[in-house]
């Protein structure tokens, strides 16, 4: 038996075409596609390139940004065939489901059981479960509520050779047993990026859901004044949001222009989308909108600019506007693929208090070099923007990865990170030495070797 003979794996050049992109921007055209239906078919899939030290890279729906999910070593292992969605457990608030459903697919389920499932990452309609672990996903909502990890009760997982791993976060309160690092194996494969184990099954903790939401969006004439608003937000005892996401001006004329209000706000400098849902997300009541329009005004919102969303449908309709800034990027930056550029995506945060700074140092990082200011919008209530450029060609991308390089120093120097939502993958790799020191390096190569002996899961990812 060889891998090629084995029925779920093909080299047929039009389905490996079909699996060389993902919204990195970046092309690799795989030896191989491999398209299980069964975790025993992943298993037979790992087996047989153990035996023929073949790499392997796990990919769900491709939406990672970092080029995390494609490969041209070896076989790409898609999982979305892997896309069971199991019973929602009101009593344990659970829910089990296959690494290749879809995000929104397992939101909907919670929802119609009456429960949440808090992750929101913008391309949930298109990302899988199983993706949103191997990256520690999160989204608009994780102010409140956190990334995917803390939401992972259970995983099951394959290693390289096959062999299949039970894991269980421990309920324990105290442990003082070895290594910390060793208390809890669920915490090695979330964020992992597939570099050490194939995730094919998940039990996923679920909320209750909000018993009201409000939505705000603020518009301010000072992107000073935005910045600050969010600060006294955080802070604020009166309010209690679950999102606060940014919009610099160039986003929020995308904005504008997918809702077709092109007049609305227009001396506006930048705005704030927020989500309230109260002190006790499952007591009715009043929310405290005088509270938010208060402190709007303490920071000189445009007052007669500000809308308000108090119906789901509504709250939706805000939500597609602002998911239509990072996918009006990605269709921009996919149109200069021919001539060597991309769509270059930051995701890196600083403390709260400090993102005013952040983004000012980034922004006399770009004015200096002269390139085109991109844009940049957000998780800004978790001091995470996404700065957002278009590289023309390959000669702009140089320049403005020379931009970002110098960005992420001054942002390591503030207490940030290179990387809060998207992971490393393959784009990112050359900045992970900016934060992580030798010693945590070799930590996490000597878990590789443990895990992964032969080197052949993802590879090229992370390390």
């Amino acid at each position: 038996m060889t891998l090629q003979s084995l029925p779920t794996v093909s080299t047929d050049v039009d389905i490996r075409r079909t699996f060389a992109r993902d919204v990195s921007g970046l092309e690799m055209l795989p030896d191989a596609v491999a398209r299980p239906g069964s975790v025993a078919e992943v298993v037979e899939v790992l087996e047989q390139a153990t035996a023929e030290r073949c790499p392997v890279t796990p990919a769900g729906w491709q939406s990672s940004t970092t080029g995390a999910s494609i490969t041209d070593r070896g076989v790409l292992l898609s999982l979305r065939g892997l896309s069971h969605i199991g019973p929602v457990d009101t009593d344990t608030r659970s829910i089990r489901v296959g690494a290749g459903a879809i995000v929104a697919d397992v939101r909907r389920a919670a929802e119609a059981a009456g429960l949440l499932f808090t992750p929101d990452p913008t391309s949930e309609e298109e990302s899988t479960v199983g993706g949103a672990i191997a990256c520690n996903a999160s989204g608009a909502r994780s102010l409140r509520y956190g990334a995917t990890g803390p939401h992972v009760r259970a995983l099951t997982v394959l290693l390289a050779s096959g062999e299949q791993l039970e894991l269980r976060r421990p309920q324990l309160e105290k442990n003082t047993v070895g290594y910390r690092v060793t208390h809890d194996p669920v915490e090695w494969f979330v964020g992992s990026e597939g570099t050490l184990g194939v995730v094919v099954e998940a039990e996923l903790a679920l909320h209750p859901l909000p018993a009201q939401v409000l939505g705000l969006i603020v518009p301010f004439a000072s992107d000073a004044d935005a910045l600050a608003f969010v600060v006294s937000a955080r802070r604020s005892n009166s309010v209690h949001p679950r999102c606060l996401e940014y919009f610099d001006r160039g986003a929020m004329d995308i904005a504008r222009g997918a809702e077709g209000s092109s007049t609305w706000a227009l001396g506006a400098e930048a705005m704030v989308y927020i989500e309230e849902t109260g002190a006790d997300e499952a007591e009715a009541g009043e929310l405290p909108l005088d509270a938010w329009l208060a402190l709007a005004e303490q920071h000189h919102a445009m007052a007669d600019d500000i809308r308000v969303y108090d119906t789901p449908s509504s709250q939706l309709d805000a939500r597609r506007m602002r998911h239509a800034v990072p996918a009006t990027m990605n269709e921009r930056g996919a149109a200069c693929r021919p001539e060597g550029g991309r769509k270059v995506s930051t995701d890196w945060a600083v403390p709260y208090p400090r993102l005013a700074d952040a983004l000012g140092v980034a922004r006399r990082f770009v004015r200096e070099a002269g390139i085109d200011p991109g844009i940049a919008y957000g998780h800004a209530g978790n001091g995470h923007p996404h700065q957002n450029f278009i590289a023309r060609n390959a000669t702009e991308l140089q320049r403005i990865e020379q931009v970002v390089t110098a960005t992420l120093r001054e942002v390591i120097a503030m207490g940030g990170t290179v990387a809060a939502e998207h992971g490393i993958g393959k784009l990112k790799r050359k900045w992970l030495p900016l934060q992580a020191s030798p010693v945590q390096q070799r930590v996490m190569r000597a878990l590789k070797q443990e895990l992964d002996p032969l080197g052949l899961l993802a590879p090229g990812n992370v390390l």
